[in-house]
């Protein structure tokens, strides 16, 4: 029986390329092909992260969205449309595989950190043998470059999506020793009223594409809520202990 590709979901961190693991680059530099997630037009924020590591003899292979918002007219289904394009794109990833092609698919952050990649496994590690090479995930990236600690002691930490339902995403908020906001873009108007209802405006930060080169730290009463990218998040620190 002919030998099988191996699959690999390497994830790339959060923007700068020298977040990029020993292990990640080493694996890029062997597959025979990469594949990445892109929009349509767009040289996408993974690939350019790895462009420098990448062969001329190795296969790109471009995995182009067909859409990028979630919110689109009826009858149109986000989650249909979805759904058919990661079936497609893994229909493409086992043609390689099984051709003995070991496939490595970028994911910015982790892979298994909201990233795109978890979807192509879920269709395909059942098949094929796969490994996932852990990344620096944006919150962590995020806290970094703002300068502050998450968590303390024994505090918890409560990654949200600011995509939550306004009642939902106070409650969790509420209870939250600490936090991370992500999937602002237009939901970020709910989540700056909530958080200034809890009186958690002061211990928020905003950072937008954090580690990357045109990453902003802006307060958060100046941004604009018309224009808080994708790659933006917020963090809630836990209250200062002091030993």
């Amino acid at each position: 029986m002919a030998r099988q590709g191996r699959l690999y979901g390497i994830g790339v961190g959060p923007g700068d390329p020298e977040l990029l693991t020993l292990k990640a680059v080493r694996l890029l530099k062997a597959a025979p092909v990469v594949a990445y997630f892109v929009a349509k037009g767009k040289k996408g924020n993974a690939f350019g992260i790895v462009e420098a590591h990448l062969e001329s003899d190795q296969t790109h292979l471009p995995l182009v969205y067909p859409v990028t918002t979630e919110a689109l007219e009826p009858p149109l289904s986000y989650e249909a449309i979805i759904a058919d394009f990661y079936d497609t794109a893994s229909t493409i990833l086992a043609q390689h595989l099984d051709a003995g092609r070991d496939v490595a698919v970028i994911c910015e952050g982790d892979p298994f950190f909201y990233g795109s990649y978890m979807y192509l496994h879920d269709r395909l590690a059942a098949r094929y043998e796969a490994e996932v090479v852990p990344g620096v995930c944006s919150m962590l990236g995020g806290a970094a470059v703002l300068g502050a600690p998450l968590v303390y002691r024994n505090q918890s930490l409560s990654v949200l999506s600011g995509v939550l339902p306004e009642d939902e995403l106070r409650r969790r908020l509420a209870d939250a020793d600490a936090a991370v906001i992500m999937k602002l873009g237009r939901n970020f108007d709910k989540v700056r009223r909530v958080l200034g209802e809890l009186g958690l405006a002061e211990r928020a930060l905003y950072v937008e594409r954090a580690t990357m080169a045109n990453q902003r730290i802006v307060p958060l009463d100046e941004v604009d809520p018309m224009a808080s990218p994708y790659f933006s998040l917020l963090v809630v620190p836990g209250e200062k202990w002091q030993r």
